[in-house]
C-alpha cells in the first residue's frame, strides 16, 4: 500500500520512472505476501481483509492518480475515467473475495482468474505511460490524451469482465525443466535491469496475448471433465485423443493410463464393449481356453550343418 500510494509522489515530482517501479514493487510484494503468511504460518482473516484493501489502493486508487496527473490533469472527463477505473479494480476485488468462498465451482476454475488479475490491470493501465518513460514525450499516438482515455476503459472493462486468464500460482514446472526456467530467469532479470521499460512494456504485451489461449483452454476443459483432476502428461494424451476423434482418424496404439487410456477407447457399433484393437497390446484382453481346447504346438524344423 504504501508503495502504491509513493507512485502518486513521485508522480507530483514528474519522476514517472520511480512511480512506475513503485507500482511494480507493490506488484512483486503481492505477489510474496500470502505466500510468506504460509510459510510462517500466521493467515488470518485480518490479513485477507488488509490484501484485499492493499490492492485496492495500490492498484486502483494509485494508477488512477497517477493517469490522472500525467495525461488528464484539469479535465474534468479525465477524472471521470480516472475514477472509473479505480471503481472497477474495487468492484474486481471484491467479486475475487467471494469467489473464493465458493465451493461448488469446478476442479479446473482454480487455473484460471475471473478477468485480470488486480496487479496485471494495475499495470496495464500505465502501459502508455511506460512507453513515454521510453521513447519520450514527442506526440506519439498512444501519447494522446483520447487514446490514453480509451486504454484505461478497456483495461477497466477487462478487470470486471468474466474472460478468464491463467493463474500462474498453479502452473507446475517439471523436474527437467527447472534449469532451464532458472536460465530463463537469470536472463530476463539481466533484460530488466539493462532495459526495464521496455522488458515491462513486452511482458504486459504477452500477457494481454495469452488470453485468447486462457479462453480456449477453459472451454477445453469444460468439455472433458475427464480432464480435471490428471496429471499434465495424462491430459496431453487426452488432447491428443479428442483430436484424432475430431479428425475421423484411428489414435496410434500407445500406452496411456487412467483417464488417458478410457479417453482412446471406442465403443463397437452396437456394442457397449470398448474395441479391443484400440488398446495397446498389453492392455489387449485374452480370449479363455475351455477345457476342451488345447493349444496347436508348430511343427519344429530342424537344420543340418
Amino acid at each position: 500500500m504504501c508503495a502504491g500510494l509513493s507512485a502518486v509522489q513521485f508522480t507530483l515530482k514528474d519522476q514517472l520512472a520511480a512511480a512506475i517501479a513503485a507500482i511494480a514493487v507493490a506488484a512483486v510484494l503481492d505477489s510474496l505476501d500470502g505466500r510468506i503468511a504460509r510459510m510462517l504460518d500466521a493467515t488470518s482473516k485480518m490479513g485477507a481483509e488488509l490484501d484485499s484493501l492493499a490492492d485496492a489502493i495500490s492498484f486502483g486508487v494509485a494508477p488512477a492518480l497517477v493517469l490522472y496527473t500525467w495525461r488528464f490533469d484539469g479535465d474534468r472527463v479525465g477524472w471521470v475515467i480516472s475514477l472509473i477505473f479505480a471503481v472497477c479494480m474495487i468492484l474486481r476485488l471484491a467479486r475475487f473475495n467471494t469467489l473464493l468462498e465458493d465451493t461448488e465451482q469446478p476442479v479446473y476454475t482454480k487455473e484460471f482468474f475471473v478477468g485480470v488479475p488486480a496487479p496485471a490491470g494495475g499495470l496495464l493501465a500505465l502501459l502508455p505511460m511506460i512507453l513515454t518513460i521510453e521513447y519520450g514525450d514527442n506526440g506519439y499516438w498512444w501519447q494522446s490524451e483520447l487514446v490514453v482515455m480509451v486504454w484505461t476503459i478497456a483495461i477497466a472493462v477487462l478487470l470486471i469482465s468474466r474472460i478468464p486468464t491463467l493463474s500462474v500460482k498453479t502452473v507446475k514446472v517439471p523436474a527437467r525443466a527447472v534449469a532451464p526456467l532458472l536460465v530463463g530467469v537469470a536472463l530476463l532479470a539481466a533484460v530488466v535491469i539493462t532495459y526495464p521499460m521496455i522488458a515491462l512494456a513486452v511482458v504486459l504485451v504477452a500477457y494481454l496475448a495469452h488470453i485468447p489461449y486462457a479462453v480456449r483452454r477453459k472451454a477445453w476443459l469444460a468439455g472433458h471433465p475427464e480432464a480435471w483432476d490428471v496429471p499434465s502428461k495424462e491430459r496431453r494424451a487426452i488432447r491428443r485423443a479428442s483430436r484424432y476423434r475430431r479428425l475421423g482418424l484411428r489414435p496410434p496404439l500407445r500406452r496411456v493410463a487412467g483417464a488417458a487410456r478410457r479417453a482412446v477407447r471406442r465403443p463397437l457399433r452396437g456394442s457397449d464393449d470398448p474395441l479391443p484393437m484400440m488398446l495397446p497390446p498389453q492392455s489387449r484382453p485374452r480370449p479363455r481356453r475351455g477345457p476342451g481346447l488345447r493349444r496347436q504346438s508348430r511343427p519344429r524344423t530342424t537344420t543340418e550343418d
